[in-house]
């Protein structure tokens, strides 16, 4: 099943804790100067326009990055990722948004690189054209998860995976937690990062209890929400489950939520920051 599409979503709410929790990552795995890698498995098309009339359509990107990338409060630890966002904004006007490759790639040295999987009929050659010619990206028209089973472990033995299906299908929750065992399994002392939306907080439950079945260690949990949860359907919130994650990464974002939720949703949002395994 391949009908999402996340123009109709890019630069929401769900994009900005993404993509923050993305470049802090990538921030600590700079600090050495040994080369990473960094595999996206659900990659999208690298940029977004935001005037387009899919985007236009539903306007999220208005309660999400619009209220924040040019506010003068903005914490010193996300300016990687307002960086990335500028760079493809020449002025103050706010006409493309970076998808996970993107945001990645203008945090990549030349001894780092990319690998990027996309399925998509459509997607998958505006991908290909977004970094045609780039040496350090290697993209693939395959399954996400079979081609991170395939690269495992990388090379460089340093890197961070990103996870964010667009959870169509119910099973893809679970789809997520067998793609940790196998991985783990291949690369224990990666960093992975998962995305989830909150449509119905049972499978979010049900995620988190299937990945501290697993036995591994040092999984954080990181959500903003934007509303209360509820039985109708409709995302009202969205997190970032970090398994090994850098070791500040729990200071910035007890540092960065709350800042986030009063730009974004003071009225009704909420933020939490959390171990669902210890080290």
């Amino acid at each position: 099943m391949l009908s999402y599409r996340h123009s109709f979503h890019a630069g929401n709410h769900a994009d900005v804790v993404k993509h923050i929790v993305q470049s802090l990552i990538l921030d600590a795995l700079k600090q050495k100067d040994k080369p990473f890698v960094y595999h996206d498995t659900h990659s999208g098309v690298g940029r977004y326009d935001l005037q387009d009339e899919r985007s236009e359509k539903t306007g999220e990107f208005k309660q999400g990055i619009a209220r924040i990338w040019q506010r003068d409060d903005i914490p010193a630890d996300i300016a990687s990722y307002i960086d990335a966002i500028k760079v493809l904004n020449q002025g103050d006007e706010l006409r493309y948004y970076p998808g996970s490759p993107k945001v990645a790639r203008a945090q990549l040295r030349d001894q780092d690189r990319m690998v990027l999987t996309e399925l998509h009929p459509s997607d998958f050659p505006l991908l290909l054209q977004e970094f045609r010619g780039d040496r350090q990206v290697r993209i693939y028209k395959e399954d996400a998860f079979a081609r991170l089973k395939g690269s495992l472990p990388p090379k460089e033995r340093r890197g961070v995976v990103l996870i964010d299906p667009p959870y169509e299908l119910k099973h893809e929750y679970m789809d997520v937690v067998k793609a940790i065992k196998e991985s783990h399994k291949r690369w224990a002392t990666g960093t992975y990062a998962i995305w989830y939306p909150v449509v119905y907080r049972e499978n979010i439950d049900k995620m988190l209890k299937g990945l501290e079945d697993l036995g591994i260690r040092k999984i954080l949990q990181i959500e903003l929400g934007v509303e209360p949860d509820t039985e109708e359907r409709g995302m009202t919130a969205s997190g970032m489950i970090v398994i090994n994650p850098p070791w500040k990464l729990e200071g910035q974002m007890q540092a960065i939520l709350p800042w986030l939720k009063e730009a974004i949703a003071p009225n009704h949002g909420h933020c939490k920051v959390e171990w669902i395994v210890p080290e």
